[in-house]
């Protein structure tokens, strides 16, 4: 009898050694390719190796991350749902509210990068809610995680990894206390690491760059951003098309380059007025929920999708910017 009960206990412990090796994988710390990367950052950039030790040590491996970053809404929502998400009524309504109690600084901004007020309010609107909604997770979690354990994309995100630490280092950051989104972006524009250190910039001049809690800053830093994309003031960004499925068929863009020109479609039966015959553009339909949609991108489009690889943001960033601007003028002739 206590022969089979030491057998069940034994029985017991084991199995309950295999669940926890199931859930609580090893260690990043203890793992040859983390500490294989921790020499790497020692001898390329100065980090000292026991520093980082233990602060892989308090990295955690989080499996839903992984699984978000698998199924982004881009690739699986229909225009029609990804519209009504992003282009709502809050969000226009906040975004006008934002743009009065910010005005001086958008036009400064304005004025210094060449980019409108709206389309900055817009990415703002769309990324954090104004700064409302930040994200909570660990940036160190989520870069470790998508750096050593998300095969598609490890390169990148080992890459933003190390982004992420010199960051925090010129910063004065803690940097398993900053928090962001489950891909490792961060403040009110959803910068990643590396477009932190190239584009952020002090706005207010008292020293230092701050997009994770200064109004301020995020604006001045996403208008640099799109300067430092090319983009070009008062140009035409998007214009949806009045033509038919099998007059646009030939000329539709799956990518985000602007294979064509004017003069090409304006050869064809696809009507575009108004418009440089030399002007590159890319023709996208957009599953609508009534009907499909046909919309031309211009340089600016393509500006907006080095923020966020797809159309679909760069049309809602149009189209949530136009509707912000909508209403501000309604409000300033009032």
């Amino acid at each position: 009898m206590v022969i089979r009960k030491i057998l069940y206990l034994c029985c017991i412990a084991l199995s309950c050694s295999i669940v926890a090796e199931e859930n609580f994988p090893q260690p990043y710390a203890e793992r040859a390719d983390v500490i294989a990367y921790i020499a790497e950052l020692s001898e390329q950039h100065g980090f000292a190796e026991h520093e980082l030790k233990a602060l892989f040590a308090r990295a955690q491996q989080r499996q839903d991350i992984i699984e978000r970053i698998s199924r982004p809404a881009e690739k699986t929502w229909t225009w029609a749902r990804y519209r009504k998400l992003l282009v709502d009524e809050a969000r226009i309504e906040k975004g006008v509210a934002f743009w009065v109690k910010h005005a001086e600084i958008l036009a400064r901004a304005q004025q210094v990068f060449g980019v409108e007020a709206e389309y900055i309010l817009a990415i703002l609107g769309i990324e954090t809610r104004y700064g409302e909604v930040k994200g909570s997770f660990a940036v160190l979690d989520a870069l470790v995680t998508l750096g050593f354990d998300y095969p598609p994309r490890a390169a990148f995100f080992r890459s933003e990894l190390t982004q992420f630490l010199l960051l925090a280092r010129e910063e004065g950051k803690d940097p398993a206390e900053l928090l962001g989104s489950y891909a490792g972006a961060m403040g009110y524009g959803q910068f990643i690491s590396s477009s932190y250190r190239h584009y952020a910039v002090d706005f207010d001049d008292d020293g230092v760059r701050d997009i994770w809690s200064n109004p301020v800053d995020a604006i001045g830093s996403i208008a640099n951003y799109f300067a430092e994309h090319n983009w070009r003031e008062g140009e035409l960004v998007a214009r949806r098309l009045n033509v038919s499925a099998a007059d646009a068929q030939p000329w539709l863009t799956t990518g985000l380059s602007l294979p064509h020109t004017v003069a090409e479609l304006a050869a064809s039966d696809v009507s575009v007025s108004d418009l440089p015959a030399e002007a590159k553009v890319a023709l996208y339909q957009m599953d609508a929920q009534e009907a499909d949609e046909y919309w031309l991108g211009l340089h600016n489009f393509y500006v907006i999708t080095r923020y966020n690889r797809s159309h679909m943001y760069a049309l809602a960033v149009h189209q949530l910017s136009q509707e912000i601007k909508r209403r501000y003028n309604l409000l300033e002739m009032q």
